[in-house]
C-alpha cells in the first residue's frame, strides 16, 4: 500500500502576514515614546531607582533580540533614543545587570474569551558557567547541565501564556501546576494538552481543579485509576479509548496533534539563541522570560491563516 501524499495548504492572508514579517525588523515597535522611562518615587527609605522596570526591560529586550553584550546593548539603546529625539538618559551596564536579577518581566498576551486551549511542553537551553567549563575540562563523561524551559501556549493565538525555568534535574510533571497557576483564576481553561510525561495523578488533579479537560496519552501499560480521584474519570476514558481504538485514532479524535504547535514555538524560542548569556540563575530566568515577551510581540503583529487545498 502506497503512502498517501502529504496535504497542501494555502495562506489566505499573505499580504497582511508579509507586512507583519517586515514589521518584525522595525525598531519602532520596541521604542514607545509614551513609555514611563524614569521610575516614580516609591516612598521607601534609601536610594530610589532611576529607571522604571519598563525601561530596563526595553534595554534587555534589545540585548536579547540582537544577541549583544551589555555594553553594546547600551550603545544601541543610546543611539535609538537620539534618533527618536527623546531627552532620556540611558542606564549604564552595571545598573542593567543589577536590575536584571530582580526584574519582573511583563509578557504581553491576549486573554481567551471562549475557553483557553493550553498546549504545554518543555525544552533544554544551554548556558555558560561551571557546567560547561567542567565538561570541557573533564570530558564528555562529566554530566552536563542546562536550563529547562517549560512553556504553555494558547492554541488559538499561539501566544505564550505561561513559562517556568528550572534546572535539568526537575521533571516535566511537577511544573504543570505552576504553569496553570500563571493563568488568571477568572479565565476559563477548556483543555490542557501535553505528552505522556504528564500522565500523573498530580497533573490530572491540577487540571481537574481548573475545570479543564486533560488531553494526555496514557503511559504504556497504564492501568485505570480509582474514580474517587480528581481527574480519574477523564483519564480512564482516554485509557479505554486508546485500548479499543488504538493510540493513533485516539490522538486524531482528541485533537492531541495540536501539540505540534508548542513544538514549533520551541523552535522559534531557540532561534533567539541556543544558549543564555547570563551567568546566574535569576538573570537567566529574566533573559528567557524576555524571549517569551519578544515572541508574543512578534505573534501579535500577525500570523498566517492557512486552509487545506488538497
Amino acid at each position: 500500500m502506497s503512502k498517501p501524499s502529504p496535504a497542501k495548504y494555502r495562506t489566505t492572508n499573505w499580504r497582511n502576514y508579509n507586512a507583519a514579517l517586515k514589521a518584525r525588523g522595525s525598531l519602532l515597535i520596541w521604542l514607545d515614546p509614551a513609555m514611563q522611562w524614569y521610575a516614580p518615587a516609591c516612598g521607601k527609605p534609601g536610594r530610589q531607582p532611576t529607571f522604571s522596570n519598563a525601561a530596563i526591560q526595553f534595554c534587555l529586550s534589545i540585548k536579547v533580540l540582537f544577541g549583544l553584550a551589555l555594553r553594546q546593548a547600551i550603545g544601541l539603546v543610546e543611539s535609538l533614543i537620539k534618533l527618536a529625539g527623546l531627552n532620556w538618559q540611558e542606564p549604564d551596564y552595571s545598573t542593567l545587570s543589577r536590575r536584571q536579577k530582580r526584574l519582573t518581566v511583563q509578557i504581553p498576551a491576549r486573554r481567551s474569551t471562549a475557553g483557553l486551549h493550553l498546549l504545554i511542553d518543555s525544552t533544554g537551553i544551554q548556558f555558560l558557567g561551571e557546567g560547561e567549563w567542567k565538561r570541557k575540562k573533564y570530558g564528555a563523561e562529566y554530566r552536563r547541565q542546562w536550563r529547562k524551559v517549560h512553556l504553555g501556549i494558547d492554541a488559538e493565538t499561539l501566544e505564550i501564556r505561561a513559562i517556568e525555568v528550572t534546572g535539568n534535574g526537575i521533571g516535566d510533571a511537577p511544573v504543570l501546576p505552576d504553569l496553570l497557576g500563571q493563568i488568571p483564576a477568572e479565565e476559563d481553561i477548556a483543555s490542557v494538552c501535553t505528552d505522556g510525561a504528564y500522565d500523573t495523578k498530580e497533573c490530572h488533579r491540577a487540571i481537574a481543579e481548573r475545570g479543564a479537560e486533560a488531553i494526555i496519552p496514557v503511559r504504556k501499560n497504564g492501568r485505570a485509576w480509582k474514580v474517587n480521584q480528581a481527574g480519574a474519570a477523564v483519564r480512564n476514558e482516554a485509557l479505554r479509548a486508546m485500548r479499543r481504538l488504538g493510540p493513533a485514532i485516539w490522538k486524531r479524535w482528541s485533537g492531541y496533534h495540536r501539540r505540534s504547535l508548542v513544538e514549533a514555538k520551541m523552535w522559534c524560542f531557540k532561534l533567539l539563541g541556543e544558549r543564555v548569556k547570563a551567568r546566574t540563575f535569576e538573570r537567566q530566568v529574566a533573559e528567557l522570560q524576555i524571549r517569551a515577551a519578544l515572541l508574543n510581540r512578534f505573534t501579535q503583529l500577525g500570523t498566517p491563516q492557512t486552509v487545506r487545498v488538497a
